[in-house]
């Protein structure tokens, strides 16, 4: 039976891609599994033979640390450029979804503490 080694939920596409990569390059056996239509499945990479996982893991750490540093660096290029969007940038562009999160938000607080205000004015 495979072992789980690496979920891609809300994993980028390039950063998917170099993870296979990776293991490919390490000769690991892997398959991949799909959420499917619904999204109730597990989107993952897995290791078909599971007395691999301590060596896939620590690869996968060392690759995830080296990435994260790349794109911390890459963020910090981008705001020292002013090329990074503000808040207030990105409420320009979608000026619509931007009022309707607000709006969503101020009706959950409001439900969330209406029945605690109802109650101090008893």
């Amino acid at each position: 039976m495979g072992q789980l080694l690496f979920k891609l939920n809300q994993v980028p596409d390039d950063e998917a891609q170099e993870v296979r990569q990776l293991l490919a390059d390490h000769d690991f056996a892997t398959y991949e599994t799909h959420a499917g239509f619904w999204g109730l499945g597990v989107s993952a990479i897995w290791l078909t033979h599971p007395e691999q996982l301590p060596e896939a893991k620590a690869l996968l750490a060392d690759y995830q640390a080296r990435r994260l540093d790349q794109q911390r660096a890459l963020r910090e290029e981008r705001e020292a450029a002013g090329e990074q969007p503000t808040l207030w940038q990105r409420a320009a562009a979608a000026p619509l979804r931007f009022t309707a999160l607000v709006i969503a938000i101020g009706v959950i607080l409001t439900l969330s503490i209406l029945p605690f205000v109802a109650l101090i004015g008893q």
